[in-house]
Parts: structure tokens; sequence; C-alpha cells
């Protein structure tokens, strides 16, 4: 640019050297075409230099929005990567507790069929006691009334007790079952029976 106004400087001092003859004149007039181009060339070189230094605003702006757009796909990638991270931790989650239901499932069914056991095996015992135990009942108040024996059940195993309500007077049974065979303590309890009915 500095170039340029030199050389208009030299051509406005050609221009009054040139200025007292006819080539003068000529020369005069080349100098002002001359001088008019250079101008156009400063004009021109000044909007360049605009349009460059737009140009290069521009290309600024462009390379901070591909920066910044790299800077959002590195922690979209770094998010990316937590997400799958997270994802792969709720599948393993998932497979944990499908598994955990699996078995609680069969456990179930287990617990199922034991309870559908434990109801017929119920009904069965049911059933025999009600046969059972009315018959039972009428044996041991049919014995108590003959025998006039009153039972203590409250005593320890092996042990025979209870009070026999004889004739004139109450009398305890103790008899001890582990050392007594049973044919004895049978003989023992119907030989108390009074058989004067």
């Amino acid at each position: 640019m500095a170039a340029f106004r030199d050389m208009e400087e030299v051509s406005q001092g050609l221009l009054s050297l040139l200025g007292a003859n006819r080539a003068e004149a000529q020369q005069r007039r080349l100098l002002g075409r001359h001088e008019q181009v250079v101008e156009r060339l400063l004009e021109t070189q000044d909007s360049v230099e605009q349009r460059l230094q737009e140009i290069l605003a521009a290309e600024k702006e462009v390379a901070q929005s591909l920066l910044d757009a790299k800077e959002q796909a590195h922690q979209g990638g770094a998010e990316l990567q937590q997400l799958e991270a997270e994802l792969q931790k709720a599948g393993e989650e998932d497979t944990r507790l499908k598994t955990s239901l699996l078995q609680l499932t069969r456990e179930l069914e287990e617990l199922k069929e034991t309870e559908a056991s434990l109801e017929r095996q119920e009904r069965e015992v049911d059933e025999d006691t009600t046969v059972t135990i009315p018959s039972a009942v009428y044996v041991a108040q049919l014995y108590r009334q003959i025998s006039k024996i009153e039972w203590d059940y409250e005593c320890e195993p092996g042990m025979v007790k209870g009070i026999h309500h004889g004739p004139s007077v109450a009398q305890p049974v103790h008899l001890d079952g582990t050392q007594l065979s049973k044919k004895f303590i049978s003989d023992y309890l119907w030989n108390l029976v009074d058989t004067d009915w």
C-alpha cells in the first residue's frame, strides 16, 4: 500500500516537471489516467482488505464454532460412555433380579406344593380323627365309668397316675411303666374294678 502511495507522489512530481510542452500534456493525460488507475487500485485494495478482515472474522467464528462442536462432541461422547456404562449396569441388575425372581418363583411353587400336601394330610387326619376320636372318647368314658379311675394326664411319660374311687374310699394309683410290665399294670387296674354289678 505504501508503494502505491510512493508511486502516486512520483507521478505527481513527473506531472509538474513535464507540464511545459505538448508531450508534457500527453504525459500529463497519461499520468492522470495512471493516477485514476492507482486510485482505483487503492480503493480496490481497501475493499479487498475490508473483505479480507470480514473473511478472517468469519473464519475465526467458524473455527470457534468448530471447536465448540468438537467440545460438545467430546462431552457427548463422555456422556454416551457414561450412559452405556449405566445401561450395562442396569442390564446386569435386571439379569440378577430376573434370576432372583425365577428362584423365588420356584420356591413359591415348592411352598404351594408343600401347602397342598399338608392340606391333603390334614384332611386325611381330620377324616381319621372324626371316625377315631368319637369311638376313642366313648371307650375312654365307658372305661372311666366301669373302673371309676380319674386319670392324671399331666404325669411324667411312662408313669400311670390317677385316683380310684372305690366303693368306700378313694385310693391313689401310682405305677411306674418303665419298671412294670404292661400286663401287670392292666391286671392291677382291672383288679380294682368292682365286678358285682
